[in-house]
């Protein structure tokens, strides 16, 4: 998901993103350690959309901490 699409959600749909996606990465890291693991790429993808997520928000928090 695009930046800009992220940004037009709001705080409590940008926190539930992101605990799907610390649920994916887990599980992405369990399958790995069974060896049941088939996508390599999408670890990339999931930590890269975490820290979409992650800088959005502070964005916000920032930009509300300075008002």
């Amino acid at each position: 998901m695009k930046a800009s699409e992220l940004r037009q959600r709001s705080g409590e749909e940008l926190n539930q993103e992101l605990l799907e996606l610390r649920r994916e990465q887990f599980n992405l890291r369990m399958q790995k350690a069974v060896g049941q693991f088939a996508r390599s790429d999408r670890f990339a993808a999931v930590r890269k959309e975490i820290a979409r997520i992650k800088t959005i928000m502070n964005e916000r928090k920032t930009a509300r901490d300075a008002s």
